[in-house]
């Protein structure tokens, strides 16, 4: 095998090796070439050398993108994502390991999204801190970000950070892949750079930070904001602070070839017991909680904060989802196979929407506790009637209590 030094560039093998890992872990699925990650894994020496052999040599060529619709939430038409073959995901997974380590102590604090030691739930917390201390937010949405963002800024952005020409030569050619649609267009673009890809996040990150996150601690350095790729809350004092801050973003959002969305940025007065004042908007949507006014009780007293839980599309996008699961005709599944199905499933949900003011939950695992009594009654005919149930059920939770995850967290769902 010829020496990496022997090669233009010098992308070093274990780089490669440890990019595989990274790609297995995540799991994901086929590319436009139809090979998964078993059939990568069977000839994996062979598969590494030729990813580390194009990419030393300057040769590596993208292939197409396949393009995967998915429905945005609320019915606001479709996101597109873009699926890389195994083989460009290691590839794209190498420069983000390169860059990873450059641009992460570059980063603003409160810049949360794809990040190392970062994660939803701490840009929640802050947010949630933050909506205690500031009257008014700044519900930002940037309009199509990820179809929008302009190519010549993201590598004026990635040559702020390196100079290495095997990175700025490969995303410029992972940023100019066109898209493989399912009817068979083969689509080039000349702009964005499609969600799903290995690169796509920190290319994003780092694009925001010149574009939002620098610029504002310049512009507004006493409005706190968190940032999770393309969702920003931004914090004011005065709501003649948050329509001046708003504007000035606006501006800057256009200079950097993108927009604000008209109808979904709004500002937002965080309206709680002891805030007086009227708006027209007092809550708002961040990473799937709804922030607003909840009654809430603390050292003996009860009042209103303004705080999150799930929100409503978040509570009916999961009440979705259980009903396709069909879980009450799984009669095939013991009930110890039940459970190991499905406590992995609403364990994730209890883990992310149960972290801040977990009761809202309750409707959600009610609906779980309804498809098993619906299960039981189909699986054994003697539990059809709700008082033999009842018993049967009395019995499980006084013998497993622990069975079904939702059970640990309050019985009385």
């Amino acid at each position: 095998m010829p020496k990496s030094d022997e090669k233009p560039f010098a992308v070093p093998k274990v780089m490669v090796g440890e990019a595989w890992r990274r790609v297995k872990a995540n799991k994901g699925a086929p590319g436009v070439d139809g090979q998964d990650l078993d059939q990568f894994e069977a000839d994996l020496a062979d598969n590494l050398y030729k990813i580390w052999n194009r990419m030393s040599s300057g040769s590596y060529f993208p292939p197409p993108v396949k393009a995967v619709e998915i429905p945005k939430p609320h019915g606001d038409g479709v996101r597109v994502l873009g699926v890389p073959t195994v083989a460009d995901r290691v590839a794209q997974t190498v420069v983000a390991m390169f860059l990873e380590p450059l641009v992460e102590p570059q980063f603003h604090p409160d810049s949360y999204g794809y990040r190392p030691n970062r994660s939803a739930h701490d840009a929640l917390e802050a947010c949630r801190e933050r909506c205690w201390k500031y009257d008014w937010v700044i519900d930002l949405d940037v309009q199509k970000f990820f179809d929008e963002v302009p190519w010549d800024l993201v590598g004026k952005a990635v040559r702020a950070v390196t100079d290495c020409r095997w990175v700025l030569l490969y995303i410029e050619r992972w940023l100019a892949a066109p898209l493989a649609h399912p009817n068979g267009a083969v689509v080039q673009r000349s702009k964005g750079t499609p969600q799903g890809s290995a690169v796509s996040p920190v290319l994003a990150n780092l694009f925001m930070h010149y574009a939002f996150d620098s610029w504002m601690v310049r512009e507004f350095p006493g409005c706190p904001f968190e940032r999770y790729a393309d969702d920003v809350i931004v914090h004011c004092a005065t709501h003649r602070q948050a329509e001046h801050v708003h504007s000035g973003v606006a501006g800057r959002m256009q200079e950097v070839g993108l927009r604000l969305h008209p109808d979904k940025t709004r500002i937002v007065y965080c309206k709680d017991g002891r805030r007086r004042a009227q708006h027209e908007h007092t809550s708002f949507t961040f990473l799937g909680y709804a922030f607003r006014a909840r009654g809430a009780r603390s050292k003996g007293r009860n009042f209103t904060g303004f705080m999150p839980a799930i929100s409503p599309e978040a509570l009916k996008a999961k009440s979705v989802e259980l009903r396709r699961m069909r879980i009450h005709r799984r009669t095939d599944l013991s009930l110890d196979d039940l459970a190991r199905w499905l406590n992995p499933i609403v364990s994730g949900w209890i883990n992310y929407y149960g972290r801040f003011y977990r009761s809202e939950l309750g409707p959600l695992l009610r609906r779980v506790n309804a498809y098993l009594r619906r299960w039981a009654g189909r699986k054994y005919k003697r539990l059809r009637t709700q008082q033999r149930y009842g018993r049967w059920l009395a019995g499980l939770l006084c013998r497993q209590p622990s069975l079904f995850t939702h059970w640990r967290l309050e019985r009385s769902y």
